[in-house]
């Protein structure tokens, strides 16, 4: 079968072709007045809310009216009455701002806001230091400011064990995300400290904010989280804070060249795949794929025909492609029949590495999260960083299928970010 499989594969061999931002710096940008004035003016108005579960609202009564985004939003129209706002929800609960990067195009730029809210701190981990992250987190603020030109209010959400701690020592990614705030003359609403405060003063407990899971909070908790975004919004037009991009970037510039490229543009799929559409349900309504997927190539070891019937399996191919680049993502969607791939880069084969970097293993488990949540989510899948960014590289995706059980793999992006990406 595997000989088979090998004779039979057909290649896809293409150049993805990388956006690079060539920009210059500026002393000074947008200022939180101008978004005042325009809404004191009644004008049109996008707001962006950008983040991951926290930014959803998980665990809220009612996410579109009791989570932070909610209770946000209501805010704002008292306060501008004569305002016409829209509101944009752009959080995938799970994720962080590696994918985020290259979702910013999509799900942020393209509905040209007026204003932006920007989560991922919790989902990066507060207490990593890691440099890829902290790199792509900044070329987002970075990147909404030169190219939006609106201000932006970071958030930094807390987890449970976040204020159970007491103090705020060690969470390196909060100190790191307030000196981007200090570079990038933005507004940051702490809602760790402030919950660590409250919890301490006996205003509110740890069950009060968090009484279903120690990761998402119910409504009094996204009270507090909505405090302290508010508060953060309210600074920016009280101190008369105009955003500014430094010369140099506080961390790597990695991400500040990138493409999400979708892999049915890349030609005709090799055997046994096809494009199609993303599932219509979810687990989650933040993970529902369709909202954040244009399409998908799709490989199965049940395929169905066109009347329906099972059809002929064919021989796997590889999906293969070309990029420069010196880190590589995939991104698609994950369900409960999502089976295992293998990864080659240059020919050599990528093990799968745990968070913790304690296990690996040969396969990529495109149903990890899937089975986790019992449903249709997303399956964002980092395949290799410090890659030379000099050399064109060659990435190569097999299906890993066992058994007789009907497996699947979902795919939409080949996520690309470095220094020579093109």
């Amino acid at each position: 079968m595997k000989e088979m499989k090998m004779k039979h594969t057909v290649r896809i061999v293409a150049t993805l072709s990388l956006m690079f931002l060539v920009v210059p710096a500026r002393a000074a940008g947008p200022a939180f007045a101008d978004f005042d004035r325009q809404a004191k003016d009644g004008e049109h108005l996008n707001v962006v809310f950008f983040g991951a579960s926290l930014t959803w609202g998980a665990n809220a009564t009612d996410p579109q009216l009791t989570s932070y985004r909610g209770q946000l939003a209501k805010r704002l129209e008292t306060k501008y009455p004569n305002a016409h706002f829209k509101f944009w929800d752009g959080a995938i609960g799970g994720t962080g701002s590696q994918l985020g990067l290259f979702r910013l195009d999509r799900d942020v730029l393209r509905h040209k806001p007026d204003l932006v809210f920007v989560d991922f701190s919790a989902n990066d981990s507060i207490s990593s230091p890691n440099p890829e992250t902290l790199a792509s987190y900044e070329a987002i603020i970075r990147r909404i400011i030169l190219e939006a030109k609106v201000p932006v209010v970071q958030v930094i959400f807390p987890f449970q064990w976040d204020v159970a701690k007491g103090n705020t020592d060690g969470m390196v990614r909060r100190d790191a995300h307030l000196a981007i705030t200090k570079a990038y003359h933005t507004t940051t609403g702490d809602a760790i400290e402030r919950a660590i405060s409250q919890v301490k003063s006996g205003k509110s407990t740890i069950a009060d904010i968090w009484p279903v899971d120690g990761v998402h909070p119910c409504d009094k908790g996204y009270e507090l989280f909505t405090d302290a975004a508010w508060e953060a919004f309210e600074l920016g037009i009280h101190d008369n804070i105009t955003c500014a991009v430094p010369e140099k970037m506080v961390n790597a510039p990695t991400y500040m060249t990138s493409a999400r490229v979708r892999i049915s543009t890349l030609g005709p799929p090799p055997s046994g795949w096809q494009v199609g559409a993303p599932h219509v349900v979810s687990a989650y309504f933040d993970m529902l794929m369709s909202r954040w997927l244009d399409d998908e190539v799709i490989v199965t070891n049940k395929p169905v025909g066109p009347d329906g019937k099972p059809a002929t399996t064919q021989p796997f191919g590889r999906l293969r492609a070309k990029f420069t680049g010196s880190m590589v993502m995939l991104f698609g969607e994950s369900t409960n029949k999502s089976g295992n791939y293998h990864i080659f880069i240059d020919g050599k084969q990528v093990l799968w590495h745990s968070g913790d970097g304690k296990q690996t293993r040969p396969e990529f488990d495109a149903g990890a999260l899937g089975k986790v949540v019992n449903g249709n989510c997303h399956h964002a899948q980092v395949l290799a960083e410090g890659l030379d960014p000099k050399v064109e590289h060659t990435l190569e995706i097999e299906p890993a299928f066992t058994g007789d059980a009907e497996q699947e793999i979902r795919l939409e992006s080949i996520c690309v970010a470095g220094e020579k990406a093109s």
